[in-house]
C-alpha cells in the first residue's frame, strides 16, 4: 500500500524466506489539472521474460507505469587511475603511472534502477498492465481504455479499446481486467463489469472496438436480484498455459471458458455460494466490491482463488471437486500441513467446521500467484504473505485435492 516492492529469496530448505531486496517503486503524486491526489499503492505488477542476467518487472499504481531492472553485484573494480579509493577525482598532476583495474569479490549488492516511466496514458485508474508474448510491448488499461505500449518509448501509446460514450451518462458498463494471450501476440481480452468477455485481434483493426468474439452467459430472469449486476462483475481473467480457456473470477463463482464456444463458460465452481444469502450485509460493509484474483497450476489442470476468513479454494478440473483451504500462522511453520475446512451451512456438524456468521470478512485473500513450472502457490492475507509448496509429489503437475499435500 506504500508503493514499495519486495522481492523475496529462498534462505534454504527451512522453507524461511528472507527480503531479498526493498525499493520504493511509487512516491505520492498529485494531478494539478483535476485537483486530485494520486496514492503510492501499487495496483499491478508483472515480471517480463528473462533475457540476460538481470530481471526486468513493470509496476503500475493508478496513473503511472514504470519498468524496473534487478540486477545482482557480487565484484567491485578496484585499481581506478583517475579516482582514490573513496571515489574522490585524483590531481591528474600527480597521476605518474597507469595500472589496469581488478574486479575482487565483494558482498552480494542488488540494483535496482529506474529503466523507463510510462506516464500520461490514463485518464482513468489504470486496473491492469500485461505484457505481450513478443517481448516487446504491454497493455495497459483502466475503466474505459486499453493503450498498447512498446517498452522502449515512454512518450506516447496507441489506444487499441476506447468504450468511453460520447454521453457519460449513457455509460452502462467498465472495463475490468485485460490480457494477452501467452502466445499469439494479436489476440488480447478484456472483462467488463457486466460479466463479459471480449476477444479482440489486432490484426483486424487498429482500433478493437469490435470485438472478434463475445463471451456471455445468458442470466436467468427468474434468479435476477438487486445485486445480480455486481455480482457477476469480472473481477479477474487469465488465459490458460497452452492458450485454450479463460478463467475468469466474479464475486460468487470461477469460470473456464472455451476460446471455441461464445454461448457460456464450459466449467462453473462456486466459491462461497454460502454467501448469496448474505449479498445485503455484504453490500453495507463494500465487501460484495472485494476483487479477486484467480490463477491456472502450471498444467491447467487445477484452479485456485481466493475467499474470506484466510480462506481459499482450489478445484481440480477433472473431477470438478473443490477444497477450501486456510492461511494462518500455524500452516506457516516448515513442513507443516495445509488444513482443510469446511463451512457450515446446516444438516449434522462436524467438529471444527466455520458457521457462515463466524467468518471473518476483513481477512480476504484476494490475490495469489502460483509458480509457472513447479507446484508452489503463494497466497496473500492481509500483511502476512505464505508460499506453500507440495512436499509429497513434487514432480506432479497438480496438487491432489484429496490428501492435501501443498
Amino acid at each position: 500500500p506504500k508503493g514499495e516492492l519486495e522481492q523475496v529469496g529462498e534462505t534454504g530448505e527451512s522453507g524461511e524466506y528472507n527480503v531479498y531486496s526493498t525499493f520504493q517503486s511509487h512516491e505520492p503524486d498529485f494531478d494539478y489539472l483535476k485537483s486530485l491526489e494520486i496514492e503510492e499503492k501499487i495496483n499491478k505488477i508483472r515480471w517480463l521474460s528473462q533475457q540476460n542476467a538481470a530481471h526486468f518487472l513493470l509496476s503500475t499504481n493508478d496513473k503511472t507505469i514504470k519498468l524496473w531492472k534487478v540486477s545482482e553485484r557480487d565484484k567491485q573494480p578496484e585499481g581506478y587511475n583517475l579516482k582514490d579509493e573513496e571515489g574522490r577525482m585524483k590531481d591528474i598532476s600527480t597521476v605518474t603511472s597507469l595500472q589496469v583495474p581488478v574486479l575482487r569479490p565483494t558482498d552480494l549488492m542488488v540494483e535496482v534502477r529506474p529503466r523507463r516511466v510510462f506516464s500520461n496514458g490514463h485518464t482513468y485508474h489504470v486496473n491492469s498492465i500485461s505484457v505481450n508474448s513478443d517481448g516487446e510491448t504491454y497493455l495497459s488499461a483502466d475503466d474505459l481504455r486499453i493503450n498498447m505500449w512498446h517498452l522502449g518509448i515512454t512518450d506516447r501509446s496507441f489506444n487499441i479499446v476506447d468504450i468511453k460514450p460520447a454521453n457519460m451518462e449513457e455509460l452502462t458498463e467498465v472495463i475490468t481486467a485485460a490480457e494477452f494471450h501467452p502466445h499469439h501476440c494479436h489476440l488480447f481480452v478484456y472483462s467488463s463489469s457486466k460479466g463479459t468477455l471480449r476477444l479482440c485481434d489486432m490484426r483486424a483493426s487498429a482500433l478493437c472496438d469490435k470485438h472478434t468474439k463475445l463471451f456471455e452467459e445468458p442470466e436467468d430472469p427468474g434468479s435476477r436480484s438487486f445485486f445480480s449486476e455486481i455480482v457477476s462483475s469480472v473481477s479477474d481473467v487469465k488465459f490458460s498455459h497452452n492458450g485454450r480457456y479463460l478463467l475468469t473470477r466474479d464475486y460468487l463463482t470461477a469460470k473456464v471458458w472455451d476460446l471455441h464456444m461464445e454461448k457460456g463458460p464450459v466449467e462453473t465452481y462456486q466459491v462461497h455460494d454460502y454467501l448469496r444469502t448474505k449479498l445485503c450485509s455484504l453490500y453495507e460493509n463494500d465487501c460484495i466490491f472485494d476483487k479477486f484474483e484467480c490463477v491456472w497450476n502450471s498444467s491447467d489442470s487445477v484452479i485456485m482463488t481466493g475467499a474470506y476468513n484466510s480462506f481459499f479454494r482450489m478445484f481440480d478440473r477433472e473431477t470438478g471437486r473443490g477444497v477450501t483451504l486456510e492461511a494462518w500462522r500455524e500452516t506457516s511453520k516448515p513442513r507443516a500441513v495445509l488444513r482443510t475446512r469446511r463451512i457450515y451451512t446446516g444438516g449434522k456438524r462436524r467438529r471444527g467446521d466455520v458457521g457462515v456468521d463466524s467468518l471473518d470478512f476483513t481477512k480476504k485473500i484476494l490475490h495469489m500467484a502460483w509458480h509457472p513450472e513447479e507446484n508452489i502457490i503463494a497466497i496473500a492475507s492481509t500483511n502476512n504473505l505464505y508460499i506453500f509448496q507440495d512436499r509429497v509429489s513434487p514432480d506432479t503437475h497438480g496438487p491432489d485435492l484429496g490428501s492435501n499435500t501443498i
